[in-house]
């Protein structure tokens, strides 16, 4: 079951060695990606956090928000997955690593596709 809707398209990269997350309560997800509707909000990279689009800035309101949403023994054990788009540039995925490493965020997850080695 979804807990927000999509507003970016993602197609997430592959890789070979992957492994699933132990507890998904703990995650909470950045999407990274372009626009569901373009007309309206263009095609450059977007940052959704739960159902709205945000900036860089808005992050570490973010990270506190989901912090005080988790029962305090799991507050350090929150991890950031970031479900970037394949194509989305590497500049928006540092700026938004660099605020989740000032507002204390270092368990950071990257989301993929997993595809069998050739």
């Amino acid at each position: 079951m979804r807990e927000t809707t999509p507003l970016v398209r993602i197609k997430l990269p592959e890789a070979t060695q992957v492994q699933k997350l132990e507890k998904k309560s703990l995650v909470s997800y950045i999407y990274i990606g372009e626009p569901v509707n373009r007309n309206m909000y263009g095609s450059k990279s977007r940052i959704q956090l739960n159902d709205a689009y945000a900036t860089v800035k808005q992050i570490p309101e973010f990270v506190a928000r989901e912090r005080q949403a988790r029962p305090e023994a799991d507050r350090n054990l929150l991890t950031f997955a970031l479900k970037v788009d394949q194509n989305t540039k590497m500049g928006i995925v540092t700026d938004v690593k660099q605020q989740l490493r000032k507002s204390n965020a270092l368990k950071i997850n990257y989301s993929t596709r997993k595809v069998l080695k050739k």
